[in-house]
């Protein structure tokens, strides 16, 4: 599995720097400067109240306001920053449970125009038993040449390709590789992520769900850091 941040809230213009201070600010603030994702959660919270004088020690810097905001769980100031990740070698079961969580947008490899991949995605819970991935794999491999068959049948009657993987899709099992890129606002991968992190989730989501968290939290930690 592969999960890789490709896209990324950014801002335009100085209208937050020059709100916020950060930008005829003469030295750099404790800890840097904060992200663009950071400061434009900032901006969303303070012109609520027009705040902007920072008068509140507890909350002057960037990650403490953020901090605090998170504390009392007035969540929707997180919603205006948001992050795109590109997901790799995960089976058919992850993105199956990862689409419920509906506030997230998704585009997924199309089975009607890709044939799957030759490698399953062998269960965490299975990886470290040598017997049962081979013949896991040996069984994957022979769908897969069911579907090939399948393929090739449906194409030498006459339907075109599209329709003919549409049908033969039929056999793949949940293990069949999938790729994807999902996106959502920061609110709603603080959910997700604290939903699917939990040891009672599923084993290969909860490794979606981990990698997601270092992604985010490298990019944007005043938002992140208090789950790692």
């Amino acid at each position: 599995m592969e999960v890789t941040l490709i896209a990324i809230t950014r801002l335009e213009g100085e209208v937050v720097d020059d709100k916020l201070g950060y930008g005829w600010i003469s030295s750099v603030p404790e800890g840097g400067y904060p992200k663009d994702t950071e400061a434009l959660i900032e901006y969303a919270g303070r012109l609520c109240y027009q705040s902007w004088e920072k008068k509140n020690p507890a909350t002057q810097k960037n990650a403490d306001y953020i901090a605090h905001i998170i504390s009392q769980g007035h969540l929707s100031v997180l919603e205006h920053s948001s992050a795109s990740l590109y997901v790799e070698g995960v089976s058919r079961s992850l993105l199956a449970e990862l689409t419920r969580h509906r506030h997230l947008s998704f585009s997924v490899i199309s089975q009607r125009y890709c044939s799957p991949e030759n490698v399953p995605v062998i269960p965490p819970a299975i990886q470290e038993d040598l017997e049962l991935t081979s013949a896991l794999l040996t069984r994957y491999q022979e769908m897969k040449g069911w579907y090939d068959s399948l393929v090739f049948d449906l194409t030498k009657k006459g339907l075109p390709r599209k329709q003919a993987r549409e049908a033969a899709r039929s056999v793949l099992p949940n293990m069949t590789p999938v790729e994807l890129v999902v996106t959502g606002n920061f609110r709603a991968w603080r959910e997700v992520i604290a939903r699917r992190i939990d040891p009672s989730a599923d084993a290969e989501i909860q490794q979606f769900a981990q990698m997601a968290l270092t992604a985010l939290s490298e990019t944007s930690p005043s938002v992140f850091a208090d789950m790692l």
